[in-house]
Formats: structure tokens, sequence, C-alpha cells
């Protein structure tokens, strides 16, 4: 059975700028738990590509598309392989496409998988553990200034010399294997000022689960690839969940849509974000950010 839980975000938003065609040929480049690609199918889609890196998200789409089954494909793919997946199917042209980035709520809920704090669990983090490292073993070998400044760039975490010096510490002594153990770690190495927005383990996981799963390498050029494939007047619709993927979004359509060799225009100035209400129902709505761009005929 499909959980009723995974509820996608911005999800009219996205159907209002992707207008499916009865003719068309659309692709979900991150299905995840399938919310948005059945409200594709609804919407009137003919024909769906689903691609995602994490098997066990396409197993659960495959539940939730069951009534199209004969309409859609699922590929185990990440989406930044979407030329060669379309070249391998005779696809030159797609009639739009939509990207859900980062991690899901499946994924964050997910027993064993290692992405929450919440509970004490293997620190594995993999959106694909069929392949790469996890993030056991990368904090393991990675050395302190390197771990400082990942834990900076990709968590924006102002305490991450601090942090990452802890680790380290730590490591010397035990191996730092599970979630509950580096958020121990983390809460420990940060000072406690007064009362606090979000648990203070929160940039860091956020850090390190972006550098496990490469989630920023290559989002420009598979942007770019995306665009590229669109047949004219074909859209695109980008959901992102914080800053640094959000302005690399941003700064590829805008690169695209400039000057001569312009090949979309932008859709959005600025980026739709989801209403009280939906923030209310749905808790991940919170940091929403949609973009959409158009190909030029």
């Amino acid at each position: 059975m499909a959980d009723p839980s995974h509820v996608p975000v911005l999800t009219a938003e996205a159907m209002g700028y992707l207008v499916p065609e009865p003719r068309g040929v659309f692709v979900d480049c991150t299905v995840g738990a399938g919310g948005h690609a059945r409200a594709l199918m609804e919407s009137g889609a003919q024909r769906l590509l689903c691609l995602d890196r994490d098997p066990l998200a396409l197993a659960h789409a495959a539940e939730v598309l069951a009534a199209w089954r004969d309409r859609v494909e699922f590929v185990h793919a990440d989406f930044r392989d979407l030329a060669a997946v379309l070249d391998k199917r005779g696809l030159a042209t797609i009639d739009g496409a939509i990207a859900d980035l980062g991690v899901s709520s499946m994924q964050l809920d997910g027993e064993g998988r290692g992405f929450s704090f919440r509970r004490d669990e293997p620190l594995d983090m993999r959106m694909d553990r069929t392949a790469g490292t996890t993030a056991a073993d990368l904090i393991r070998d990675t050395p302190e200034q390197e771990l400082a400044d990942l834990i900076f760039q990709y968590g924006e975490e102002r305490h991450s010399r601090r942090i990452a010096r802890a680790i380290v510490e730590t490591r010397r002594e035990m191996p730092v294997r599970t979630t509950g153990q580096l958020a121990a770690i983390i809460r420990r190495a940060i000072p406690q000022r007064g009362w606090r927005r979000i648990d203070p383990a929160t940039r860091t996981f956020q850090a390190i689960r972006i550098w496990v799963n490469r989630e920023l390498d290559g989002l420009k050029e598979a942007l770019e690839a995306i665009c590229c494939r669109l047949s004219g007047g074909a859209r695109v619709v980008v959901v992102s969940f914080h800053s640094l993927e959000d302005r690399i979004v941003k700064q590829t359509l805008r690169a695209l849509a400039r000057g001569q060799e312009a090949i979309i225009r932008v859709l959005t100035k600025r980026p739709l974000v989801a209403s009280s209400d939906e923030r209310d129902r749905n808790p991940r709505a919170r940091s929403a950010k949609l973009r959409a761009a158009e190909r030029i005929a």
C-alpha cells in the first residue's frame, strides 16, 4: 500500500505551469513517492518516464501509479543522466519535466536510512544504497580541515570548525557509526545560548547528506540538459529546498534565458512558495521554492 503521509509540495502550482497534454511525453526526474507523477497522469500526460536513484522510491512510486502502469516507465537512474536515458529510448525531445530536488520525506522518515537524527541508526545517508560511500565512512576518513570546510559550505554552519574538531577527537577514541552518536557530538560542540529554533545538528546533517549524495555536483549541467531536450513551448519545473540548490537553479535558468543564445524564458521572476495553509498541512513545504521556465519555440 502507498503511504498517504508522503505529500508532494506545490503540486497545484507545478501542474499549472506544466499543463500536460494527452499527446505529451513527460519526465519526473526525481519521482520519490510518486505524488507529482500521479498529478501529471491525472492532468493528462500520455507517457511518463519516472527517474530516481533510490530503488525503494521507484518501488513505492510503482504502487502509487499502478493505474497507469501501461503508460509509465520507471528508470533506476540519476536525473543527471537524463540525456542518456532519453537517447536509449529514442526520444529527441520531451514535452515537460519536473525535478523535486533534495531528500524526500520517504527517505527522511524511512527507518535504517540514516538521514535523520530523530532515531539512532546506522549513519548511511545514501539515496542509492546500491552504490557510493556511506556517511560513516566519509566521517571516518576525511581530514579535519576538509570536514570543517564541507560542513560550512553545504550546511552554512558557522560552528563548522568546532564541530569538525569534536568529530575528529571522538573518532580517535571510537568510530562514529550512528546518527545518535553524531548528533550528540554536534550538540556538545556548539555553545548553548538561550532558545534554539532548530536542533543544533540540523545544518551538519544537511551538509553531510549533500556531500554523501553529491546533490549539488552537476546540477547546473543537468538543468541545462533538461532545457535542451524540451520541445518548443514545453516547460520545466524545479522545486528546491535550501538556498544552495535554489541559487544554482536561479542562476542556471537565467543564463539559459539571456541574450541571443537564449533557449528558454523564465516564467517565475521570483520563486513560488507554499501558501500558509499548505505549510500548516505539510511542514516539508515550508522551505520549498518553485521555479519554472519554457522552451523558446
